[in-house]
């Protein structure tokens, strides 16, 4: 016999099950229209891949999501996509989200399907893969995707699987009545999670208020090693936590999760998901969901297509508009109010309760709150309610925080007990809300500091790579100055020591011109010697052709330096004044040599 522990807290309800649980489970047939919102789990929306007026056949993929963390929606059965439009869907607050709206042909014609033998044959990836393509999320709680749950971190190893049966909602059978119906389909979606984790123990808690179900479930699982654990009924003890805590004897850690203490809860609708779409090849299409309370003339459990609206639903179940006072979705202690008939069935419903006036009858004014304590006698998570709600009522979210706000699973015990009448669960639930929107904002916030330091850092790297830019150009323009400058000085340089050797061999052919010329005015040279003189004239043209070239370079690198070298200026003057000399004696000594060669004739005749 299995042993067993108890949580803190917990509360007595009356039960009222026994409303749904006298029929079979019944189908309800193809409505005229299938409402398919694109969020029907926690995570990321689908993404429409149809488009409007395309045929699709049943179980074919019309909603994916290609990134993140979510799961597909397929289509319920065969027909015409109508619409992808707004629409109400289940939320507390009555908000409408994009939906698929599917126009069903009657001929509820199959896409193609796989069936899998023997999984054990494939690997692990792949058989999480086939869970994630067949859209199962889980079918009891928030809708958490399926395929993600069964991959733990490799650094949490799952030691306890946990098959969750206890269903302790007042008003809800379906878990029950699946149990009872489809003992054999919960096992096999069991074997194959166990398959995949490789858990040490297997275990499924059972309330001990169903004994059909428990005997249908120990006899389906006869000859295996999952234990069939019978606990005592109290509520919320289905609530995941609180259920390990039975089971196992270990708390989960405020903030953690199952997975952190080796436990992974699972539950009943969705191993029987598990097992249709790994064995069957059928992806998550249809749910049973109770359809109960005093306004309906034959409560049940019902088989529903996946989109089919409320209204459709309760019409099956004998729906009596005179009597009907409240629709609740969900159970009367955590579920809430609907304000339309035409929201859809989602993956995560499980129950409607058509109530009279009577049967759940609108709360009291709320009174103030007289401290007398039950509210944290009954709280299953050992909390602190009447701070919870001071703080969250003076909206001062982060002392509530503090005290753990986020470890409450809104079972709704505390209000259940308080006799002043004071919704706590929606103060908690107000509370959360506005510290997620906070996170939300604040998260903007930062991303947005982010991307104006990023942009502010681009721009200085800008204007730091711009300057250097800068500097390098004006330092390459230095050195090429100071290059130019450099050759200019050099060029200067060199035209001078030129320009002097020029004018000293010129100096010096002229006084040997110059002596000579006396030598041979003193000594008349024979007539045939006269025409040596000619040789003397010729060097003497080419010595002021050279002064000449040079002055005019002298005189254009004078005009350059004056545009382009201040520097240079008074010295390239300096050398052109000096040029300008050597042209000039230059000129001098060829006009006295050419009238010594002229008056040289006359001289020789006159003496002959």
């Amino acid at each position: 016999m299995t042993h067993l522990w108890d949580f803190p807290g917990g509360i007595h309800p009356p039960q009222h099950k026994d409303f749904s649980t006298a029929r079979p489970i019944r189908h309800t047939g193809i409505p005229e229209r299938l409402i398919l919102p694109l969020q029907q789990h926690i995570g990321d929306p689908a993404e429409a891949i149809v488009e409007v007026g395309e045929r699709v056949l049943k179980g074919q993929i019309i909603a994916d999501v290609k990134t993140g963390m979510g799961v597909a929606v397929h289509a319920p059965t065969s027909g015409l996509i109508e619409s992808i439009s707004e629409h109400p869907v289940p939320h507390p607050s009555g908000m409408a989200d994009w939906c698929i709206t599917l126009k069903p042909d009657g001929e509820d014609q199959w896409c193609s399907r796989n069936p899998v033998t023997d999984y054990r044959a494939l690997d692990r990836d792949q058989v999480l893969e086939i869970i994630r393509n067949a859209g199962i999320s889980g079918m009891g709680g928030a809708g958490f995707p399926t395929n993600i749950k069964l991959r733990p971190p490799r650094d949490r190893k799952v030691s306890t699987l946990i098959l969750n049966g206890a269903e302790c909602e007042p008003y809800i059978t379906a878990d029950d009545m699946t149990m009872r119906e489809k003992a054999d389909d919960v096992v096999a979606g069991l074997k194959v999670m166990a398959w995949i984790l490789r858990p040490e123990r297997c275990v499924i808690g059972i309330e001990d208020n169903k004994p059909e179900a428990i005997a249908a479930m120990r006899k389906a699982t006869e000859g295996t090693q999952t234990e069939i654990a019978v606990i005592p009924t109290k509520y919320p003890s289905g609530g995941e936590k609180q259920l390990i805590q039975i089971l196992t004897g270990m708390e989960v850690p405020s903030g953690g999760i199952p997975a952190d203490i080796g436990v992974m809860c699972q539950n009943i609708g969705t191993a029987v998901a598990v097992a249709q779409a790994v064995l069957g090849g059928s992806p998550l299409i249809s749910r049973i969901v109770t359809i109960t309370g005093e306004a309906v003339r034959e409560p049940g459990n019902f088989e529903v297509l996946i989109g089919t609206p409320i209204e459709y639903l309760l019409e099956q179940a004998g729906i009596q508009l005179d009597k009907l006072s409240r629709l609740v979705l969900g159970g009367p202690m955590m579920g809430y109010t609907l304000t339309t008939e035409a929201i859809p069935v989602i993956k995560t419903t499980n129950c409607v309760i058509a109530a009279t006036a009577s049967e759940l009858p609108a709360p009291p004014p709320e009174q103030p709150c007289i401290r007398c304590g039950q509210c944290a006698e009954a709280c299953p998570m050992e909390l602190l309610p009447q701070q919870l709600f001071w703080y969250a009522k003076a909206t001062e979210f982060e002392k509530a925080e503090h005290l753990n706000l986020f470890d409450c699973i809104e079972c709704g015990a505390c209000s259940y007990v308080c006799p002043s009448s004071i919704p706590l669960v929606q103060y908690y639930r107000f509370a959360k809300g506005e510290i997620r929107v906070q996170r939300a904002e604040q998260l903007k916030a930062d991303h947005a500091r982010e991307r104006f330091e990023a942009r502010q850092a681009r721009l200085e790297r800008e204007r730091e790579e711009k300057e250097l830019r800068r500097k390098e150009r004006a330092r390459a323009a230095a050195e090429a100055q100071e290059k130019k400058q450099a050759e200019a000085e050099k060029a200067a340089a060199e035209g001078e020591a030129v320009d002097e050797r020029s004018a000293k061999a010129a100096l010096v052919e002229q006084a040997l011109a110059r002596k000579k010329a006396k030598t041979e005015a003193s000594q008349p040279p024979p007539a045939a010697d006269i025409t040596e003189e000619k040789p003397d004239i010729e060097s003497l043209e080419k010595q002021l052709s050279q002064a000449q070239s040079k002055l005019e370079t002298m005189q254009g690198m004078l005009d350059e330096a004056k545009a382009q070298q201040a520097d240079n200026v008074e010295k390239l003057e300096r050398a052109v004044a000096k040029n300008h000399d050597r042209v000039k004696r230059a000129e001098e000594a060829l006009t006295e040599a050419r009238n010594k060669l002229a008056t040289r004739p006359a001289e020789s005749q006159s003496t002959h």
